[in-house]
């Protein structure tokens, strides 16, 4: 399956916002975006005034790379979201924010969404007590989302469960940070989505 595999930093300078993709490492002064908000490149200073295409590519490109889904897959998620009842825009967002890595992410197992697709990946984690190892798994309300492996794997989730104890976990999930457990007591809403986004130009941008 085709993925990137370049420098995460330049996708945070490209969309011009913080995207956490590289986990704690975001969050100290290390982080390159806090050093160069600007696009890399010759001409990254020189911003030029976007267009209305423009602005609308630029979000739908932000919320992909946030999630970590390519076009084609992105593309499937706006379209089943548009069948459900409902307000489209909302309905993506709360398909992206139901995908298992993204899960694992939230309840601070993980502190990347890499290492996150990583551990589900690897078979390390349970949906319902049967190891699921499909990162874009649509997790469902109640259903249980649990980390098991050998000793050293534990210890490097408790590890990250220490590290990110000052992110604020969603209130969608129910967390037992104790068993590495995590319950879905609701669908997540549009209110539980934590960063920027519009998702007004992402419909208007697939309604062209």
């Amino acid at each position: 399956m085709a993925r990137y595999t370049g420098p995460s930093c330049r996708i945070c300078r490209r969309e011009g916002a913080k995207l956490f993709l590289k986990g704690i490492r975001c969050s100290s002064e290390k982080c390159a975006f806090s050093r160069r908000s600007f696009p890399s490149g010759q001409h990254g200073k020189a911003r030029t005034k976007l267009s209305d295409y423009g602005l609308q590519l630029r979000e739908k490109q932000k919320v992909k790379r946030t999630y970590g889904v390519l076009e084609r897959q992105f593309r499937r998620y706006f379209f089943e979201a548009e069948r459900l009842p409902g307000v489209t825009g909302e309905l993506l967002l709360q398909l992206l924010e139901r995908r298992l890595d993204n899960v694992i992410l939230r309840t601070g197992f993980a502190v990347s969404l890499t290492q996150a697709r990583q551990f589900v990946r690897y078979g390390h984690v349970k949906v319902n007590g049967r190891k699921v190892d499909i990162p874009s798994f649509i997790v469902s309300a109640g259903n249980s989302v649990q980390i098991q492996g050998k000793e050293k794997l534990m210890k490097l989730v408790k590890e990250n469960i220490e590290a990110t104890k000052d992110r604020a976990i969603p209130t969608w999930l129910s967390v037992d940070a104790a068993n590495c457990k995590a319950d879905m007591v609701r669908l997540p809403i549009r209110s539980d989505v934590t960063f920027a986004v519009q998702e007004q130009l992402i419909v208007e941008l697939y309604s062209k």
